[in-house]
């Protein structure tokens, strides 16, 4: 069952609409505060996990490919035994 919870006045929309300017500022200089702390990783980094990453396309590429192939070829030998 459903617990009531008290039910606090709203201020009234006006002022809500007042605090926006400031509200957002305040947003700004947090999100400057946190990407300050971000430890970014250096340009050899970002392309050595590039080319793992696309190397690993490739190959998963491959695989699925080589099984598609596979179960291709599986699928019409099933169905050319069983039209027979």
């Amino acid at each position: 069952m459903a617990v009531p919870q008290s039910v606090t006045p709203q201020e009234p929309f006006m002022t809500r609409v007042m605090k926006w300017p400031q509200e957002v500022r305040d947003y700004f200089d947090d999100l400057k505060k946190e990407m300050r702390l971000v430890s970014w990783p250096t340009w050899n980094q970002v392309r050595a996990t590039t080319a793992v990453v696309v190397v690993a396309v490739f190959v998963f590429a491959a695989y699925f490919w080589m099984v598609d192939m596979v179960m291709g070829w599986a699928m019409s030998k099933l169905f050319a035994i069983s039209g027979k």
